[in-house]
């Protein structure tokens, strides 16, 4: 029996092959790419985003272009002046939109803790932040960039109906070119307060219903209140919610109430919901069992 002595210096065979795996960001974000893409219900959710976008966008579109064949104008549907109307068409369908998005911000985490997968996530990220992260760039480049296609596909379907009416978006207008990078912004961030929602309540039901009830219907009810009572309670309170905050960074038009928050401020609004939730979102993950 003899004992094999290494010389000074050198490492054995084994030793010289084996590294310690390092994970890095790169590979997390990489990882819920691929989750996201897999799933069936991401491209069926952005599939219906862009539809509902551009289907309300042609049926606005039509019923504006009839209106001002019979004579009438932009104030006879109390939509202000013909200066933004153009915009107004192929945004129109956020309100809907967004209902979508909502949607797949929160199945993006919920449908994980349905299936158990979260918990081969959190054990393969145990830091478990860089996981929140990476879904929400996932999440928040995805929404962003279906959302321009939508706005895109609006305005070449729009265009031949209101091009003769002299209707159609003015890209040199500094309202127009707010409400539309506005558009963009309100969906990704709703997207991204909705990945929050997810995490928070980690109940898909749950996180749907909390969801339509604030991007929805209390918007809905609010404006119901405020149009019966005309308090300015309810104006207030509306001014500091997200939903009807944020979306007067999409509004034009003469569509916003005048004593409603500003685009820009009403927009920060929102993503300060939405950085609130995200931070008590990774407090929670980093604190809770899977």
């Amino acid at each position: 029996m003899s004992a094999t002595t290494l010389a000074p210096g050198a490492t054995s065979p084994t030793a010289s092959r084996t590294s310690p795996y390092r994970l890095t960001f790169g590979h997390v974000l990489r990882s819920e790419w691929i989750k996201f893409r897999s799933l069936r219900s991401t491209w069926w959710t952005l599939g219906i985003t862009v539809a509902v976008m551009v289907g309300f966008s042609l049926m606005f579109a039509a019923v504006v272009s009839s209106v001002s064949s019979a004579g009438g104008s932009p104030e006879d549907m109390g939509m202000g002046t013909t200066d933004g109307i153009g915009v107004m068409v192929i945004t129109v369908g956020y309100s809907f939109a967004q209902l979508a998005v909502a949607v797949l911000g929160a199945l993006t985490v919920t449908g994980e803790y349905s299936t158990g997968m979260i918990r081969s996530t959190l054990s393969a990220v145990p830091r478990r932040t860089p996981a929140l992260a990476a879904k929400m760039i996932v999440v928040g480049v995805v929404t962003a960039v279906s959302t321009v296609v939508a706005v895109g596909l609006s305005y070449l379907v729009t265009y031949p109906i209101l091009s003769g009416k002299d209707m159609t978006a003015d890209f040199s207008s500094a309202d127009d070119q707010r409400a539309l990078i506005g558009v963009v912004l309100y969906l990704t961030a709703v997207a991204l307060f909705s990945v929050a929602v997810g995490v928070l309540l980690r109940s898909s039901a749950g996180a749907i219903f909390t969801l339509v009830a604030v991007f929805f219907v209390l918007s809905m009810v609010l404006n119901i209140v405020m149009g019966v009572t005309g308090a300015d309670w309810v104006q207030t309170l509306m001014n500091s919610l997200p939903a009807s905050a944020g979306e007067q960074v999409v509004l034009g038009g003469g569509m916003s109430s005048p004593d409603a928050i500003g685009p820009w401020p009403g927009f920060a609004v929102l993503a300060g919901w939405t950085a609130a939730l995200t931070v008590a979102a990774a407090v929670v993950l980093k604190r809770r069992d899977a």
